[in-house]
């Protein structure tokens, strides 16, 4: 079934325990963050970059782009890449996870997932040796990031389009079976699973050894890591497929019910939502957060077309782009500039505190998979299989 609907409200209760519970994790959380993926200028290994979901590239991209190479995947690219050691890794609809060299666009290796299924929006994560992916036949995948072969899968009940995320020896990803797994990221060993009621589309954001992500049944959940236990389950009244980003305690995020709303995890309450009076779109892409400056800024793609950004603090707008197609893409911050795909078939360049266009490549085709950064170059693919690099 499509993960774009769904329906559903639920009660919740939360306990004091809950609460002793998930503080007891803050002492711990340094040591678990530590060994999660490289996150370097000169990578992006996972989808967002990091595991609080961020969108933000500590790479710097020249004051001039232009396109460096082209490499034609022969199949629609819906993931998003990774980036680790000059490879870029990314997997196509024809359910091959491709790697290829970042510097020049060339195939240094490809690896059959899922070949009546493909692989549709799960994006490669990069940590210890190995590139993970999940498929739309529900298949989770542990391959080896130098030689291209398969370590270990583990097979869920339904298709999945979540991405995985590395803490420490565990490896969470969610399926559309309604559940978040936890896997011993060496073995594929089961470890636990978490159950929610609908989908398990938007990939966990990590905060203080907990993995938070807005559900299909209309719950922001938390779920411990290292157990599996539930310790927040709040109703935010939206089908949510937007992954969280989170920045000191809060979780931004955009909804199908046309909103853009800001968790406090420690006050387990919605701080604030925003709703455009004028132009009420659901929210598919997921937020990019610049945390410098007054009050941070949040930028997200609507479905109204619209590139966003929005004050961190009060959820009031800052600037709007206009591009001619829904942006499903996941802006990615790098410096002072924002760099997001379109459905109009172009990746553009924005100024981050303004708006303002700076630079556009028109691919021709959609673009729906969300720009990977790292020394200094964009990559990313489109709707008609071609897998582009650009930089200086």
């Amino acid at each position: 079934m499509s993960s774009r609907g769904g329906k559903g409200r639920l009660g919740w209760i939360i306990s004091a325990a809950v609460l002793v519970s998930t503080v007891a994790l803050v002492s711990a959380t340094s040591a678990v963050v530590a060994t999660s993926p490289i996150q370097s200028a000169a990578s992006w290994s996972q989808f967002r970059n990091t595991p609080t979901l961020t969108g933000v590239s500590a790479s710097a991209l020249p004051a001039t782009l232009r396109l460096q190479w082209t490499y034609d995947a022969g199949s629609a690219i819906e993931s998003s890449a990774a980036i680790v050691g000059g490879v870029a890794y990314v997997g196509t609809i024809a359910g091959e996870l491709l790697a290829v060299d970042a510097g020049s666009g060339t195939l240094k290796w490809s690896y059959q997932a899922s070949e009546d299924l493909g692989i549709g929006e799960s994006s490669p994560t990069v940590a210890n040796g190995l590139v993970y992916v999940g498929d739309l036949a529900g298949v989770f995948h542990a391959v080896d990031m130098a030689t291209g072969k398969a370590r270990w899968t583990y097979t869920t009940e339904a298709e999945i389009k979540a991405s995985p995320i590395v803490v420490g020896d565990t490896v969470l990803i969610g399926s559309y079976d309604g559940h978040l797994y936890g896997l011993n990221a060496a073995t594929g060993r089961f470890l636990w699973k978490a159950s929610t009621d609908n989908y398990v589309h938007s990939t966990p954001a990590i905060w203080n050894g907990v993995a938070y992500f807005g559900g299909c049944d209309e719950i922001f959940h938390g779920v411990r890591i290292s157990d599996g236990t539930h310790v927040l389950s709040l109703p935010t009244q939206a089908y949510t497929a937007a992954s969280p980003a989170i920045a000191e305690g809060i979780a931004y995020y955009g909804t199908f019910a046309n909103e853009v709303v800001a968790v406090d995890i420690a006050a387990r309450r919605v701080k604030w939502r925003f709703l455009d009076p004028d132009r009420q779109f659901p929210f598919y892409s997921s937020a990019a957060l610049s945390v410098s400056g007054s009050g941070g800024t949040m930028v997200l793609g609507g479905r109204d077309k619209n590139v966003r950004a929005l004050d961190m603090a009060t959820g009031q707008q800052r600037w709007a782009f206009p591009t001619r197609a829904r942006v499903e893409s996941s802006p990615a911050i790098v410096g002072t500039r924002v760099v997001v795909g379109s459905s109009d078939g172009k990746l553009y360049v924005l100024d981050l505190s303004s708006g303002r266009k700076l630079w556009e490549f028109d691919a021709a085709a959609p673009l729906t998979a969300s720009p990977a950064v790292a020394d200094g170059r964009v990559i990313i693919g489109d709707g008609d299989g071609r897998l582009y690099g650009i930089g200086q």
